[in-house]
């Protein structure tokens, strides 16, 4: 007689986070050790080229994210390759208007801080690496999802094609714009292509950045030149895809000589570049950010337009709010009205956010006659209006809605 075979035992955990990058490390960095039993599934292992949050792309911190770092301990390890933001200048290219924000005149040492994403990539996992209670499966996959009223359970598949089931209170999708978890919970997401390509390089001056970020708007897109530590810029110029595999095939006295033209010389004669590469610009935004027992963080929420720069300091505010909600809670972290008191709390941050970027999109590239002339004219008077930055150099604190503990200097747990 055949003896049937032995069911594995699930994992199990309280909190399963799928995606690994910066978004759900963060996430995961902020709950370890608070006493949730913790997975954490990634497809890529860190440092692999096919890992896209931790490739050669930059990302500009606002003050509320550096706080969340230090709070999660990890800005001591950013903070050596973090170039701050101490000046802002945004202009339009062939009109005169522009707007200019000085951080030592709102009493604060920078506005942000521009870092490469693989820093920040390897300073969460170093801490992922040694963080007590977390269960860490990479490279591995989510398959075979299934959602109960009372757990989430699927089977982590490794490199391998070794299978293990797990059982979830709670399932956390911080997958991606194209969030597989996502499109499994049956959220819809709503998605609006830009029609643009972002072509972003490391490029090299003939004089001294001081921590000036430049935002200048173009017929074709946003053109961002932004501080690095080392005194190079990164660029990152939104244009559209015609334009993007044109400057992409160029040599680099080409693409230098390009960029040079369309930006000018506010930040010095461009003599250097780097390795150029694209992606391209979407409004990604899910229907909704919570379903049974299963909540969305970053991309998979909202992937926004860089301009602005409001992305990932969107998705960081998602992370830490979601530890402090999960931490804190004695009960079930996978109850529905948890998560639609989560959903709640961070509603305005994230409306506000994607209706700021998007606006700053469409405003910028809206041809009809006479628009122009008001966007310049807009451009003198915010610089003239001292209140009006001031509100602006407020934006890295949000849009509206409950701050997370993190992001006021606080622990995620409550004392």
């Amino acid at each position: 007689m055949t003896r049937p075979a032995a069911v594995a035992k699930p994992l199990e955990v309280d909190v399963a986070i799928v995606g690994g990058g910066m978004v759900g490390a963060s996430l995961a960095v902020g709950l370890a050790g608070t006493g949730v039993r913790l997975l954490l599934v990634e497809s890529s292992r860190f440092g692999a080229a096919e890992q896209p949050s931790f490739d050669e792309r930059t990302t500009a911190l606002g003050n509320a994210s550096r706080r969340i770092f230090e709070g999660l301990e990890c800005w001591d390890a950013i903070a050596p390759g973090a170039a701050p933001i101490r000046a802002i200048h945004v202009s339009e290219a062939g009109r005169f208007g522009f707007a200019r924000l000085n951080a030592a005149e709102h009493g604060i040492e920078a506005f942000g801080y521009v870092v490469a994403n693989r820093r920040v990539g390897a300073a969460l996992w170093d801490k992922l690496a040694a963080s007590p209670g977390l269960v860490l499966r990479v490279p591995a996959r989510a398959q075979d999802v299934a959602v109960t009223a009372d757990a989430v359970r699927f089977t982590v598949v490794s490199a391998a094609a070794e299978r293990e089931p797990v059982a979830a209170r709670l399932l956390v999708a911080a997958d991606g714009a194209h969030s597989q978890i996502r499109a499994l919970a049956g959220i819809e997401a709503a998605v609006e292509d830009y029609d643009q390509m972002a072509v972003v390089a490391t490029v090299a001056t003939d004089r001294a950045h001081r921590g000036i970020a430049y935002e200048r708007f173009t017929g074709t897109g946003a053109l961002a030149v932004l501080p690095l530590h080392d005194g190079t810029v990164g660029v990152i110029w939104a244009c559209r895809p015609q334009h993007a595999s044109e400057l992409l095939a160029l040599d680099d006295a080409g693409y230098l000589s390009r960029l040079q033209a369309q930006f000018g010389w506010r930040a010095g004669r461009f003599v250097r570049a780097g390795r150029r590469g694209s992606y391209p610009l979407k409004l990604t935004r899910a229907r909704a950010t919570v379903a049974t027992r299963t909540v969305l963080i970053g991309n998979a929420a909202q992937a926004l337009h860089p301009v602005a720069g409001q992305g990932f300091n969107l998705g960081l505010r998602d992370a830490a709010m979601l530890a402090e909600v999960l931490a804190n809670t004695a009960g079930d972290v996978g109850s529905a009205a948890l998560l639609r008191r989560f959903a709640e709390w961070r509603a305005r941050d994230r409306e506000g956010v994607v209706r700021f970027t998007d606006g700053l999109v469409k405003l910028f590239a809206d041809s009809r006659p006479g628009v122009g002339w008001l966007r310049n004219l807009g451009l003198l008077m915010f610089d003239l209006a001292p209140p009006a930055k001031s509100a602006l150099a407020r934006v890295s604190l949000g849009f509206g809605g409950p701050a997370p503990r993190l992001a006021r200097g606080l622990p995620v747990r409550h004392v």
